[in-house]
């Protein structure tokens, strides 16, 4: 009788039922997301193309076998030859730090892994992810229906596909997953109108600043909503308090990643960031007027 009723109750229920479908789509565009890139592992073999990947993959290797201090303060004589290049003010260290916590993770469960495989599968492992994080990005913007379909298109875009196939081992791999995420938690950050969301957001802005250069997007095109926000009389507090809290912990955080924090010291107050300070300072006129 117990059985009978839970199983009414929580199984046969039309929103379990749409839950398991979900999840059942979810999980196939995740696993789409993956296999669809490794297309040159199985038809060659499992290594890492190009320069640049193979750079980061050189660079992984100190951060694992020697420590975030060597590989930081690492001279590398075979870059850039014959002038050579100081790691820690060059690179965005963002994949070689999600690469290596990853191996890590994987081997206190396991011995049977190997760091170029590690890497070798980073950008098809984002890929599933990005896809996830679409879902809920477009799931925050209308409904689960906007989501799933949003989830698909991230998975099959060519353009995407082509920066984070397996073997590719470079920046984009792990910086589309952290731009599409910083996003979505700003957009969540200013419905919820709290600092502990927009606080979450900022992190991921530190992880995408970690990671790519690319990060100026960011930093310009969330001023350009909120300048659209309040040009259209959409102001509220909410949006104060997200972009409030997102600027000002943000920009202190992506001032500790070694190449990203140098462009936000020295050309703070430029074209890339000028924006964002400009939009900071009406936030505060706005809401002082009110």
């Amino acid at each position: 009788m117990v059985l009978t009723t839970l199983y009414t109750r929580y199984v046969a229920s039309p929103r379990s039922q749409e839950l398991v479908l979900r999840l059942g789509l979810l999980a196939l565009i995740w696993l789409y997301a993956f296999s669809v890139r490794l297309f040159s592992v199985l038809r060659y073999e499992s290594v890492i193309h190009e320069f640049d990947p193979y750079f980061n993959y050189r660079s992984t290797i100190k951060l694992v076998s020697e420590g975030f201090h060597e590989f930081w303060n690492w001279f590398d004589s075979d870059s850039w030859y014959p002038l050579g290049r100081v790691i820690g003010g060059t690179v965005y260290p963002g994949i070689m730090i999600t690469a290596a916590a990853m191996y890590k993770m994987l081997t206190t469960v396991t011995a049977w892994v190997q760091l170029r495989d590690v890497c070798v599968l980073t950008g098809p492992f984002f890929a599933g992810n990005t896809a996830l994080v679409a879902y809920l990005f477009g799931k925050e913007l209308k409904d689960t229906g906007t989501g799933l379909v949003a989830a698909a298109l991230m998975a099959i875009v060519p353009g995407y596909i082509s920066r984070s196939v397996a073997g590719s081992f470079d920046n984009e791999a792990v910086a589309i997953f952290a731009l599409l995420l910083t996003f979505y938690l700003f957009v969540r950050a200013t419905r919820l109108g709290t600092v502990s969301s927009a606080a979450l957001a900022a992190f991921g802005y530190l992880y995408m600043a970690a990671s790519w250069g690319a990060y100026v997007f960011i930093s310009n095109l969330i001023p350009m909503y909120v300048l659209v926000m309040i040009a259209i009389r959409r102001y509220h507090r909410r949006l104060y308090v997200a972009y409030t809290t997102f600027w000002a912990i943000g920009g202190l955080l992506a001032m500790q990643v070694g190449k990203g924090g140098r462009w936000c010291c020295t050309v703070g107050l430029g074209l890339k960031h000028c924006h964002s300070l400009s939009v900071g300072r009406l936030m505060q006129d706005t809401a002082a007027a009110m």
